[in-house]
């Protein structure tokens, strides 16, 4: 009965997101949250974020900050499965502030394929088109994971996938990449 007159205790929470998320795909995910959040009067709003970056550019993992006007234990783990239905990579995490406490969440896998962008031949870079890779994978991934992001690096291109198993995704592209000019001397990376 006296819950009835207990008083939201607001609070915030940071989500590492074990995902290799460009900040423009990151802000897509915060947008999609954020609707989801305001759908179910969950009373979280995206207040900022940030991209990990390793020493040669490339992205390690991302971060959301999230405002919280009750931080009860049943409005954070709300707010957890909503993350986790749309992407929350294993090895994620959840900080709850104040206090620092870290919750594990998250079981999508990830998949990370990386083109070659300097030992092909010079026809293949001329007749064959990332965007088409990106588009194949896709449309390949459908109904066991999705290309979530990208990154360009001075001697190579990565695709990253993230769906509910790694094996399944390699095995449905698998017989692309090795067909498409393009995707000679690449390589196949685990990445959650």
């Amino acid at each position: 009965m006296f819950d009835l007159f207990r008083k939201k205790r607001p609070g915030r929470i940071t989500a590492m997101l074990n995902a290799r998320l460009q900040p423009m795909d990151r802000a897509e995910l915060e947008d999609a949250f954020s609707s989801v959040c305001d759908r179910e009067k969950y009373g979280a709003t995206v207040e900022g974020g940030g991209t990990m970056l390793a020493p040669n550019g490339e992205v390690e993992n991302c971060d959301i900050e999230i405002a919280l006007e009750d931080a009860s234990p049943k409005r954070i783990e709300q707010v957890m499965q909503v993350l986790a239905a749309m992407l929350a990579p294993k090895g994620s995490h959840v900080t709850v502030h104040p206090g620092g406490e870290r919750i594990a969440f998250g079981d999508h896998e990830g998949l990370a394929l990386y083109l070659n962008g300097t030992e092909l031949d010079d026809e293949v870079y001329a007749t064959s088109d990332v965007n088409h890779v990106f588009d194949t994978c896709a449309t390949l991934l459908e109904g066991v994971g999705m290309v979530n992001s990208h990154w360009r690096g001075p001697t190579e291109t990565a695709l990253y996938m993230y769906g509910s198993s790694f094996d399944a995704m390699h095995e449905r592209i698998a017989g692309f990449v090795a067909e498409y000019p393009l995707c000679q001397k690449s390589r196949i990376e685990r990445i959650a």
